[in-house]
Parts: C-alpha cells; structure tokens; sequence
C-alpha cells in the first residue's frame, strides 16, 4: 500500500470510539435491558410468576441497578480510559450554539462537535438516572432505615424516572436505528468522513488537526 492509500484510508474511517467505550456502552445497554425487563412485572404485578418467581425477580432487578455505575466507572479509570474521560468532558461541555439549538429543537445552525446536544443531554440523563434509581431503589430496599415520608417519596421519584427512562431508551434505539453511520460506529468504532463533514464537521477538523500534529 502506498502512502497516499495510507493517508486515504486513515482519512476515510474516523475513530469515533475505542474498544473500551464500545464496551463500556453494551454492557450498560445488557444491564439496562435486565432492569427494565425485571421492573415491568414489579410494577403490574399481574406478571409475576409468568417468567420467574417474585423473589427472584426482585433480587435480580435490585442487583443488576447497584451493578449499573460499573461499566462506566471501570471504563474512565486507568489509561485504558483516556477517550472516555474526552469524551465525558466534550459532553459536559457547551457552547452557545449549541445551548440555542437544544432550546430551538434543533430549527437553528448548528457547528456540531462529535456529539450534538441531544446526545449530550441524553448522556447526561442516563447518568442522572442511575445515581437517582440507585439512591430511590436502596432507600425503597432498605425501608427500615428511612421514615415513610422519605419512602414514598422515594417511591414516586423512582417510578417517574422510570417511566421516562423507558421513554428515552425507546427514543435512543430509535434514532440509532435510523441513523446507520452513528450506529454502526458503536459496533466498529468508526464513522466516514462524509459522516463527519455532514454531523459533526467542528470534531472533524479537530481530528484533521490532531492528524497533522501527529
């Protein structure tokens, strides 16, 4: 292979997402799926016993959200995690352009980095959520230690986020689905420059910056 094909085809296929992202996302996907398929038959109880015994439901439902944090805790940890570390930062990062974007329903211009604003805030969303279903679900587990004030509030708060979880999983394979550059870029790693120049053009001059330098 010559230079100029080296050259191309590095230019060609972005990396969007290393290994340990990619992992990071299907195995909080696996743990989400185990949650919310456990936590229909706690909430209409005509369901128990149609699968697995209550008991059992409740343990794995219980077990599986305390495991939640993990995959992505594990993932910005060492230097194994540097992309996702980036990543949460570019995340956590916004400009105005984007601010009037999200609050315009998307009806403005946009100079869009690797993520758009409603990635970030759907990242940001999943994130909160685990914090407040582990924190709602342990007080809701561990009654005893909490008055019933504390407990039904805890309750209600666990049972809308989980109803909007729901709403936002649903809307986040959606759009996957009928976005086949962005999905297939969690199971490669990759995206098109083409992909690139039409979705995210200010991260592709970042990466074409960061080439350079390299």
């Amino acid at each position: 292979m010559t230079i100029a094909q080296d050259v191309t085809r590095r230019v060609a296929r972005l990396t969007r997402f290393d290994h340990v992202q990619r992992a990071a996302h299907w195995l909080t996907a696996a743990l989400f799926g185990v949650v919310m398929f456990t936590a229909i038959p706690l909430y209409f109880g005509s369901f128990f016993g149609v699968v697995f015994p209550r008991h059992l439901m409740e343990m794995i439902h219980l077990w599986t959200g305390l495991a939640l944090p993990i995959p992505i805790v594990v993932s910005v940890l060492g230097p194994w995690g540097r992309g996702m570390r980036r990543d949460l930062r570019r995340v956590n990062a916004w400009t105005r352009q984007e601010i009037r974007w999200a609050l315009s329903r998307g009806r403005t211009p946009l100079d869009a980095d690797k993520f758009n604003p409603g990635q970030k805030l759907n990242t940001i969303f999943i994130g909160a959520s685990i914090v407040v279903m582990i924190v709602t679900g342990s007080m809701m587990q561990w009654f005893r230690f909490f008055s019933v004030p504390l407990r039904q509030g805890a309750t209600f708060v666990h049972d809308v986020f989980a109803f909007a979880i729901f709403a936002v999983v649903i809307g986040h394979i959606y759009m996957a689905l009928t976005h086949r550059d962005a999905l297939r870029s969690i199971f490669t790693g990759w995206v098109s420059e083409q992909w690139a120049k039409t979705r995210a053009p200010r991260w592709l001059k970042e990466y074409r910056e960061n080439e350079d330098a390299a």
